[in-house]
């Protein structure tokens, strides 16, 4: 069985250590890949926590779900896993061909690996889980998030023809607004917050919802009530949980208007779509029209970014 070096969790508690680690023999037409750069992403750190609504709580694990790799042709790839126990954050990982798709050369593969997970979470919601119709409002909350950024460049890409950005990092609000229509913040009061959310987002088509818990709270009532028309659908969907995993939802929410809740994730979504919607991802990344700003770190030191910013 192949060995190779990896990001360890053997406590759930505590950040992996970087060390040998004995991988399964592939079968089944797996194939051994060479890692060449793996994405550390809130999903990562869910899974080595055991937290995550997939994970078995198997241990030990490696976590990571994705990465950029070398199959044995020499051919580079972006890849994703499918097992929680043996993730992609190691030297080596085994990989299903049928999950992998081929980058072209010259690509950036740090940019690949760090995207493409928190970019897929919008880039599939806006196109498997709800029609963008053109001249679409949308509304991201958590939009200073990794993921919430991106998807305020992909709903632009995507056609939406105003945006509402609501997040609490003031300084990547401000960056936004070159982006976004409307920017808000969620750092005040939150009462003031949901006032500005009925101001400005109140007639949203579409709610990106990477928050979840006391934020959607207010937002979902605030909006609610201040639309001009209640009958007019908004489709909320649920695809983060930062703020909270439940919210309290008054049932005249769902009475008094026409509020479609949704979830987009992996269950919701069959790995065939994702997998289908890769490589027009992989093209806006690696051509720059959803913008990525990188950070990298080698394995050996895993322990010490693990809980980075």
């Amino acid at each position: 069985m192949p060995i190779t070096r990896a990001a360890v969790v053997t406590d759930f508690s505590a950040p992996p250590r970087y060390e040998p680690f004995t991988l399964p023999a592939p079968h089944g037409g797996e194939e051994l890949i060479e890692v060449l750069a793996t994405g550390l992403h809130q999903r990562v750190r869910s899974g080595a926590r055991g937290t995550h609504y997939t994970s078995t709580r198997r241990l030990p694990l490696i976590p990571g779900i994705d990465g950029v790799g070398r199959r044995p042709d020499g051919s580079l790839v972006y890849f994703a896993v499918d097992d929680d126990q043996y993730g992609s954050m190691a030297t080596r990982a085994v990989v299903d061909p049928r999950r992998t798709v081929p980058l072209p050369a010259g690509v950036d593969i740090a940019k690949i690996a760090a995207a493409m997970n928190p970019a897929m979470s919008s880039w599939v919601a806006l196109r498997r889980r709800v029609e963008l119709a053109p001249g679409a409002c949308v509304l991201i909350l958590g939009a200073t998030g990794n993921a919430g950024t991106m998807a305020v460049h992909i709903a632009r890409l995507l056609g939406a023809a105003h945006i509402v950005a609501a997040g609490r990092d003031r300084q990547r609000l401000a960056a936004l607004e070159r982006v976004a229509d409307r920017v808000i913040s969620l750092a005040d009061d939150p009462e003031q917050s949901a006032a500005a959310l009925a101001a400005d987002a109140a007639d949203a088509d579409v709610v990106l919802d990477y928050l979840w818990g006391a934020p959607t709270e207010h937002a979902i009532m605030a909006l609610l009530i201040a639309r001009a028309d209640r009958s007019r659908p908004i489709d909320w969907v649920e695809i983060g949980s930062v703020a909270g995993p439940t919210i309290a939802l008054p049932s005249a929410a769902l009475r008094s208007a026409h509020l479609r809740l949704i979830g987009s994730g992996q269950g919701s979504i069959g790995a065939r779509e994702y997998l289908g919607e890769l490589p027009a991802l992989v093209d806006a990344i690696d051509d720059g029209r959803i913008p990525v700003t990188t950070r990298t770190a080698p394995g050996a030191d895993v322990e010490r970014v693990w809980d980075a910013p």
